[in-house]
């Protein structure tokens, strides 16, 4: 199993982290926290967009999986 490798507390201070997409035949355009975005995309893919969040120059990062859900970071 596949930690995190950025604390919850970090995440939560620097991003708002919004999910855009088609869940289990619904649609959803929320706001989540770690624990939702884990739930969602798991922590192997978290590691990965955060990382690209972490790089990013812009205000926000968009991240888009294949099975259409788009992760986004809003920086604080």
């Amino acid at each position: 199993m596949t930690t995190l490798n950025y604390t919850t507390s970090h995440i939560n201070a620097n991003y708002r982290i919004k999910v855009f997409g088609i869940v289990e035949g619904k649609k959803i355009n929320t706001l989540v926290g770690v624990s939702g975005m884990l739930k969602l995309i798991g922590a192997e893919l978290a590691n990965k967009f955060l990382s690209r969040a972490e790089r990013s120059m812009d205000d926000y990062c968009v991240c888009k999986l294949r099975r259409g859900i788009k992760v986004t970071f809003y920086c604080k």
